[in-house]
């Protein structure tokens, strides 16, 4: 296949990629065991999360729409009530205000969270972190 655009300059590539690795780590909850890796654009919010085995988030609810796809491992989500077992691959639409939490498995699991609008009070906690005023 013949490539007939050319290839971005250095500084293009460092404004439009970005590596995970290099996307700081933060816990946005300090009683909450979930390392989190967030980064945000103008209209909306992503966070990769790594889950310890047990841990509990509880019932709650924000302005963002928010996708949760379950990357890898299980939990039972709770959404207005109810218990939603999700697995591997499995994706929960959320809409704005509608409370929901989760209790992941006795495993470790990771998911991919996509909020819009920006979750700014996550923005917050990262540029905390980032100026050394938490962990």
């Amino acid at each position: 296949m013949e490539r007939k655009e050319p290839y971005a300059t250095e500084a293009e590539y460092k404004k439009r990629v970005i590596h995970e690795r290099d996307i700081p780590a933060l816990r946005l909850f300090p009683d909450i065991n979930v390392e989190t890796h967030l980064i945000s654009a103008e209209r909306l919010t992503v966070i990769f999360n790594s889950w310890t085995p047990n841990v509990q988030v509880p019932v709650h609810k924000h302005e963002s729409e928010q996708i949760l796809i379950m990357a890898d491992g299980t939990c039972d989500f709770i959404i207005e009530g109810k218990l939603y077992h999700l697995e591997k691959g499995d994706i929960v639409i959320l809409p704005s205000n509608i409370e929901h939490g989760a209790y992941a498995s006795d495993k470790s699991m990771q998911t991919t969270e996509i909020f819009s609008p920006p979750r700014y009070d996550y923005l917050e906690k990262l540029e905390a972190v980032k100026k050394g005023l938490r962990k």
